[in-house]
């Protein structure tokens, strides 16, 4: 009888998982995930358009003197290419276990199924910090011009990171709800959709601040406690949907038998909504106070400095550009005759902040004698623009009366505002509103603007083509007569020793 001996193998010793072994995998997932998600091509593509775009548009923004309270908002477009870049790459990484049917070989690993969707977030993560660092440059590249002003918000740069967190997030929330992968591609094209036909429908109201960028591209540059925008609110109300977003993809991933990530959802929640709410509270009522007090009061907020003969008076953010306005008046006071060489004025920096960044309206004209008004803008157009200001009132004494202005004067004023410039014809383009340097016109002014008629421009063209030592002497010896209220066209160009103009000097 033959006994039979049956050896039971010993089960395997249980794995023990060192403490911080989980943390650690994270991480080196994380790694991972971020290497592969930053060097997916519509990601790299999409930052190089970006850094691109940033190269070409800061290069000669603002023409070389931006105010930074306008500066700020500039960054927040490109990243939104960044974020549907970041998307669609997200939700690629987070289904490429379906798309190679690995999940089973995944699910007997060390990380369960929420820990590597933590994985993957951290890499949304990286890719919203490397923009916020696209976006600090950019604004340090502009608040380093010599010509900088203001002050940038916090708030607002904040809003191209969170933007591409937001969207980043999304995406790998979208891949655990759907496991398709032409989930992400339609989301994007709806998106775009949405972005291109449907913002003009929410252009007013709290409804614009549920969107993740909401630019203003104003016409006029405001001091930066008169913008009125609630960037830290929408700053919080991003950041709070965006953790909103992320945890919901932890919760769906298996994340939910966890307390710490159920309390930190309601967390998420709770900051979006308080942002929300905050965002949708309007413009302050001590701004609005603050704007009307800047717009018809102007002189109480201002500090002002003389130099020569001039006075400059300015907000205190903008003190640093009273050297270049002087320069510009001197220039002009330099070709002038008579007693305005040596006569006061008055220059006053003035805005029309009543109606916030939506202003499109002119500034009325000074009615001082001696006072030019000048904006918060400068550089560019800003300048011959400025010049023709200037000349107007050494001319004709007060802003109002160039206004109304409509005899051979506007041929003294804007040869006194041009002739020292380096391009004259060229900024006699740039200050008429049709760009033309023949016929009569529009003249853009930092006030009401004027009117040049044919004859006028005709006879101006003549008196830029001498010499400027000739030309100069020739208004010297006849300033007083060129000068003089209701003087023809016709007698300024012969006083000038010019022919006669042929076009028509009538004004519209």
């Amino acid at each position: 009888m033959s006994t039979t001996t049956t050896t039971t193998a010993p089960a395997p010793a249980p794995v023990t998982q060192a403490p911080g072994a989980s943390s650690a995998a994270v991480l080196a997932l994380a790694r991972f995930e971020t290497r592969r998600l930053l060097t997916r091509v519509p990601v790299l593509v999409a930052f190089a358009a970006y850094l691109a775009w940033i190269v070409w548009h800061t290069r000669d923004s603002f023409d070389g003197f931006p105010a930074l309270q306008d500066a700020d908002r500039a960054t927040q477009d490109g990243p939104l290419l960044v974020g549907l870049a970041v998307l669609l790459s997200a939700n690629q990484a987070v289904l490429r276990s379906r798309r190679h049917d690995t999940e089973r070989h995944l699910a007997v690993l060390v990380l369960p199924r929420w820990q590597r969707t933590v994985a993957h977030l951290l890499s949304v993560v990286s890719a919203a910090l490397l923009t916020g660092a696209c976006v600090g440059a950019q604004f340090a590249w502009e608040a380093l011009k010599p010509g900088a002003v203001g002050h940038g918000s916090p708030g607002e740069l904040l809003v191209g990171p969170l933007s591409v967190l937001l969207l980043g997030g999304f995406g790998v929330l979208l891949a655990r709800l759907l496991a398709a992968p032409f989930a992400a591609p339609l989301l994007i094209v709806l998106l775009l959709f949405l972005a291109t036909f449907l913002t003009g429908f929410a252009t007013g109201g709290w409804t614009r601040w549920l969107v993740p960028s909401v630019t203003e591209y104003s016409l006029i540059t405001l001091p930066s406690d008169l913008i009125g925008r609630p960037a830290a609110w929408h700053a919080l109300y991003l950041g709070g949907l965006a953790l909103t977003l992320m945890l919901a993809a932890l919760l769906l991933s298996g994340g939910a038998r966890l307390r710490t990530v159920q309390a930190a959802a309601a967390g998420a929640v709770a900051l979006t909504v308080v942002g929300a709410v905050g965002q949708s509270r309007g413009v302050p009522e001590a701004t609005t106070e603050a704007r009307v007090r800047a717009t018809v009061t102007p002189e109480k907020l201002q500090t002002c400095a003389e130099r020569d003969t001039t006075t400059y008076c300015a907000f205190p953010e903008w003190e640093s550009r009273t050297g270049d306005w002087a320069e510009t008046v001197d220039d002009v006071r330099a070709l002038a005759g008579g007693d305005a060489r040596e006569r006061p004025l008055l220059v006053r920096q003035r805005v029309e902040a009543r109606y916030g960044l939506d202003s499109d309206g002119p500034i009325p004209p000074a009615t001082r004698p001696g006072e030019v008004t000048v904006g918060t803008a400068w550089g560019g157009n800003r300048v011959p623009e400025f010049t023709v200001a200037v000349a107007g009132v050494l001319v004709a004494g007060t802003e109002t009366e160039v206004g109304e202005m409509c005899d051979g004067r506007m041929v003294t004023v804007m040869w006194l505002a041009l002739a020292g410039r380096p391009d004259p014809v060229a900024d006699l383009r740039r200050v008429r509103i049709d760009d033309s340097d023949t016929g009569s016109a529009i003249v853009i002014s930092q006030t009401e603007p004027l009117q040049m008629t044919a004859a006028h421009t005709e006879v101006l063209r003549e008196l830029l083509a001498l010499p400027r030592q000739e030309a100069e002497a020739k208004v010297r010896s006849g300033w007083k007569e060129l000068t003089a209220p209701k003087v023809s066209t016709d007698r300024v160009a012969q006083v000038l020793g010019l022919p006669k103009p042929e076009g028509d000097d009538t004004c519209g």
